[in-house]
């Protein structure tokens, strides 16, 4: 059968230089200047510009790019920024302010919108884009070329067999042709010769690796561009639309501006909530589920959604998550004239989880004759522990507020902004008045006939994370190309095999196989080649032969076709003497001999050996 080696007098190398030169089967180095001596001409101005380029659309720095666009996205994911968490930032400097001073030199607060990302960015997608087009018009080129000559010398490949046959050398190239275009080979036929190639499908992998990772970037680049992000608190029983003034924080792209944004409403209806109630997950969600009526134009149709967590509704191309949910108590404030100046429900934040416990002020600029302020606690599941108030579990089972009262000037009217969810106490002066936990329906009065509150009752809120990232489908299909070049090129390999056919001296044909591969680190190719050359030697077999049995090796190894006869095969008949008498009389020619007398051949006799026996088996 087939024996497959590495030639001893050819290294590993020489049969792909020796392809090499014919239509460069082996890439060169890409990206390297050429080579001058030193006494060589100066490079000049476009000399350094090419040199320049080649540098920047080499493999090495498009993976010193990318590893340092993956480097500066880190502080971005690990620091506050200040187009997602401003007030992140504001502390930061008031926790370390000579850190700070040198991080935001740096400009590591506002990472992403930094000049020097923005330049890894840009030569990333440069190189990228350099080291693509000369792909692309490479594989256009390949996609028509033919494969190359066969080499003189098949045994110098690193597989290779040889065997002879009866059949002409045209008559066995093209047999040998017509298997190899059965198995999908591209083939090309010469004189004397036939090559054929597979495996195109590889290169077009690592093309579409490139061209995938490039629409990465372009596609990132087009979310941050035309892309916003937004949230929104909103509380059950209210509605909101889609325009700057009613989101509580928006963070647009580059490009996008205040009309930009797609003109939606919605409304939450109620909201539920369920948890555990035993077992060691006592107190976890188990489900929050959000009845809301959106829709897309402002005239438009009205539609009910069911929102839910990672279950978002999709209007207009905008996706809306639901992210997070707390409780609203709702309060009546009457001023010291006796009018009612303030009711609503006024959004508290939670400050732990096991039992939403929410910290949250109320402020009443309008009373008189004083603003008023109240800070304080609202607990879901109230239970007094040690002389403390707090919460044992999340849902509202027992729901009770805690307030500290404040009178004197709100400062909402200078200063900077303040926060909704929180009180400044630099013109107020406390009241003297005990905080006092009270249940729906309760009253505090105020000292010094500054008026009463009364806690009513409660509302829930869910927060809403608005996003617009036109990229985001893109994104997905170029990830989704990236494995499958990654695929294809992991799993094609470039792989070449010649046949060459000519007349013995002794009479048939020898028939030299050759097979050549790019890559074959996963194996395989050995056995493919086998098959192949079996194939191929089986149609060089003519119709009435056996298959083929062990006979002399030629050169260290045997052929896959039946280049030395078996038993089955009688070789070339040969006249020999006419029959003559033997002991017990003569014997009709062509009949078994009874005696030693010279042989009258029978079709058990097969005759004297071949004197020329073939490089085969």
């Amino acid at each position: 059968m087939t024996g497959l080696r590495l030639p001893p007098d050819a290294g590993p190398q020489a049969p792909a230089d020796e392809l090499a030169g014919q239509d460069g089967f082996t890439d060169p180095e890409h990206g390297a200047p050429a080579a001058r001596g030193p006494g060589g001409p100066r490079l000049g101005v476009t000399g350094w510009l090419r040199w320049g380029w080649r540098q920047l659309t080499s493999m090495r720095t498009a993976l010193v790019l990318l590893f340092l666009l993956a480097a500066g996205s880190v502080p971005g994911s690990v620091l506050p920024q200040e187009g997602t968490n401003p007030a992140g930032v504001d502390q930061y400097y008031a926790s370390h302010p000579f850190v700070a001073q040198i991080l935001g030199r740096l400009s590591l607060f506002n990472v992403f919108g930094a000049p020097w990302f923005a330049a890894i960015y840009l030569l990333l997608f440069a190189s990228l884009l350099g080291c693509v087009l000369p792909r692309t018009l490479r594989l256009a080129g390949s996609a028509r070329q033919p494969p190359p000559k066969a080499p003189r010398n098949l045994s110098r490949l690193p597989f290779a067999a040889s065997y002879t046959t009866a059949l002409a050398p045209e008559a066995a190239l093209q047999a040998a042709a017509q298997v190899l275009s059965g198995k999908r080979f591209r083939v090309r036929a010469g004189p004397g010769w036939v090559a054929a190639e597979k495996g195109y499908l590889r290169e077009a992998g690592n093309l579409l690796f490139h061209i995938a990772l490039l629409g990465c970037l372009v596609s990132i680049g087009l979310g941050g561009l035309f892309g916003y992000k937004a949230d929104r608190l909103l509380v059950a029983g209210t509605s909101f639309s889609d325009t700057v003034t009613a989101l509580d924080e928006f963070h647009p792209g580059r490009l996008v501006s205040p009309a930009d944004l797609q003109p939606f409403t919605v409304a939450l209806d109620n909201f539920s909530a369920s948890y555990v109630t035993s077992g060691p997950l006592t107190g976890q969600p188990a489900a929050f589920n959000a009845a809301i009526r959106y829709s897309a134009t402002p005239q438009g149709p009205v539609h009910r959604y069911t929102l839910a967590v990672n279950h978002p509704l999709v209007v207009d191309g905008v996706r809306v998550f639901l992210i997070g949910h707390g409780y609203a108590p709702t309060f009546r404030v009457t001023d010291g004239t006796g009018h009612v100046v303030f009711a609503g429900a006024v959004p508290f934040i939670p400050v732990e989880t096991s039992g939403l416990t929410s910290e949250g002020a109320i402020k009443v600029p309008d009373a008189d004759p004083e603003q008023l302020g109240f800070v304080g606690l609202f607990l879901p599941t109230a239970v007094d522990v040690g002389g403390r108030l707090e919460s044992a579990f999340p849902a509202p089972l027992r729901p009770m507020v805690s307030l500290i009262s404040y009178a004197g000037n709100l400062g909402m009217n200078s200063g900077p902004p303040q926060s909704v969810y929180s009180l400044n106490t630099a013109g107020l002066h406390r009241l003297p008045i005990a905080p006092q936990a009270l249940a729906p329906g309760q009253s505090i009065k105020l000292p010094n006939g500054l008026g009463t509150l009364t806690y009513t009752g409660y509302q829930q809120w869910i927060s809403l994370a608005i996003t617009y990232d036109p990229g985001q489908l893109p994104a997905l299909t170029s990830g989704i190309a990236v494995l499958a070049g990654l695929l294809l090129s992991f799993l094609v390999r470039r792989r070449r095999v010649f046949v060459r056919a000519e007349a013995a001296p002794s009479g048939g044909t020898v028939v030299s196989l050759g097979g050549l591969t790019r890559s074959d680190a996963a194996g395989g190719f050995e056995d493919e080649f086998s098959g192949l050359a079996a194939e191929i030697s089986a149609q060089h077999r003519p119709p009435d032969t056996g298959p083929p049995g062990p006979g002399p090796s030629g050169r260290g190894r045997s052929g896959p076709g039946p280049s030395a006869r078996g038993p089955s095969d009688p070789g070339p008949r040969d006249p020999g003497p006419p029959p003559g008498p033997g002991p017990s009389g003569p014997g009709p020619p062509g009949r078994g001999r009874s005696g030693p007398g010279p042989p009258g051949r029978g079709p058990s006799d097969p005759g004297p050996p071949d004197p020329h026996p073939s490089d085969g088996e």
